[in-house]
């Protein structure tokens, strides 16, 4: 396996909490589904306090029985055990392609949005030659713009904020912090996605799993092999046992999105990435974001599981007011609950049953807080796939309200693409050369969700402290 070649500082992984014992944890959460003395322990499935030879016949069973429920893929008992890593020293590229892709974790991840950046805090790879040199300066560009855009538009933020909040003008040393935190949301945009990020990630033995089985993944292999590989063995140096069922990788070779990727390799050269953008966007019809599928039958279904909740006939309770007694908030309080109590409502739960696919087309950064609503998944994409030479961004509205700020930006973007683009005339790979791409590139993709989720995105996505073009 190659080392992962930087020369910025190596990501860090720190396992900080875990289950003790989470192999025999697994395999005892196993055994209690058939037996007759109550929860079996890990210190039973183990045999602590036997002799030697009964620990051992007790050990032979502990594995004969963990892999068995594996490869039958009875796989819930390996969520019990849980890992909790810190991470430092990764880029958000691949937080966004790889470990923010799916919805079996938890993260807390420091904010672009209120903490400033530093933009020296990026993935620098060991490229060489010039190579290196057209990388590190896109950075230090980067940086400076954003540095540069954050000043300029502290007076366009200002007077949005103070005519929308006039109230709030006589303490503007109290406030201004708050205008700060809006022109850091919009000069992040010009960040590359390189840029450094620290976290908190929790997920379960079955996840971790999963990660080391598929970490050889388009868009940030060799980052992703190297995050996911040094969580593994943190929790292999915990529990050594986890090794009995721990599956080695798919070469990134034999995935399959590697073999479509390589396979249409041709069409991209002939500019079938240009023609993808321009067929999405045209069927967005001058939206961000459309709705294109949903159930024709959303609304009598939604009211007979109403009337099944509550054991009642049309005759008693009507379609229009079945949907009320689980869409008005008068009527269900249960959306006053700061705790998204919904889930354990049966009311509630009929939620679930209309469904509704968006297209939807947003900035890299944008969707990286998009894709956490993990209730809401979406098919995102190789974003490889999408690029080519031409520079393809979002731009926030505050930058389009001053002149000087939009020049700037554009011309950011420019040379952003610019860099991009000479680096792999380079030979520098797809991978790296994406790296320096701007934190506002496009991210086009096929988002789904039902009713339940999709009223919980909205009432945290729909006011306006949350990021603006979510909003």
């Amino acid at each position: 396996m190659p080392p992962f070649q930087v020369r910025s500082r190596p990501p860090v992984v720190r396992l900080v909490n875990a289950f003790e014992r989470p192999f025999e944890n697994a395999v005892a959460t196993a055994r209690t589904c058939y037996s007759a003395g109550g929860p079996v322990t890990p210190a039973q499935v183990s045999g602590d306090g036997l002799d030697d030879a009964r620990r051992e016949k007790r050990a032979l069973a502990r594995d004969r029985l963990a892999r068995s429920i594996y490869r039958a893929g009875h796989h819930t008992t390996f969520q019990h055990p849980h890992f909790q890593f810190t991470l430092e020293n990764v880029s958000r590229q691949f937080l966004w392609t790889f470990l923010h892709a799916h919805p079996f974790y938890n993260s807390e991840q420091v904010s672009q949005r209120y903490v400033a950046v530093k933009p020296e805090e990026a993935t620098i790879p060991d490229l060489g030659g010039e190579a290196q040199a057209v990388y590190e300066e896109a950075l230090r560009a980067q940086g400076e713009a954003y540095h540069r855009l954050d000043a300029m538009l502290k007076p366009v933020a200002a007077e949005l904020f103070y005519g929308r909040f006039p109230g709030k003008r006589k303490n503007r040393e109290r406030h201004d912090a708050d205008v700060a935190k809006r022109t850091q949301e919009v000069a992040r945009y010009v960040l590359p996605l390189a840029t450094f990020a620290y976290l908190y990630h929790t997920v379960s033995a079955l996840t971790l799993f999963r990660y080391r089985r598929v970490m050889e993944q388009l868009d940030a292999p060799a980052e992703t092999r190297a995050v996911v590989e040094a969580m593994a063995q943190a929790a292999l140096a915990l529990d050594p046992l986890l090794d009995r069922v721990l599956e080695d990788p798919v070469p990134l070779e034999e995935t399959p999105e590697w073999r479509h990727f390589v396979a249409f390799a041709p069409a991209r050269a002939s500019g079938e990435a240009a023609r993808f953008r321009e067929r999405f966007d045209a069927s967005l019809e001058g939206r961000v974001s459309k709705l294109v599928d949903w159930k024709p039958a959303a609304e009598v279904v939604l009211a007979e599981s109403v009337r099944e909740t509550l054991g009642l006939t049309p005759e008693r309770l009507s379609d229009d007011e079945a949907i009320r007694a689980v869409l008005d908030p008068a009527r269900l309080s249960w959306f006053g609950e700061a705790l998204n109590v919904g889930e354990h409502s049966k009311l509630a739960r009929a939620l679930h049953h209309p469904h509704y696919t968006f297209r939807k087309r947003l900035s890299h950064t944008a969707d990286s807080q998009d894709q956490r609503h993990r209730m809401t998944p979406g098919s995102r994409p190789i974003l490889l796939a999408h690029l080519d030479d031409r520079p393809d961004y979002e731009t926030p509205e505050m930058v389009r309200l001053d002149p000087a700020a939009q020049a700037l930006y554009d011309e950011t973007m420019r040379r952003s693409y610019d860099a991009a683009r000479r680096l792999r005339a380079l030979g520098v790979s797809d991978e790296w050369a994406a790296y320096v791409l701007p934190n506002a590139t496009r991210v086009r993709f096929t988002e789904s969700g039902d009713l339940m989720a999709l009223h919980h995105k909205f009432a945290m996505r729909l006011c306006y402290n949350a990021q603006e073009e979510i909003w």
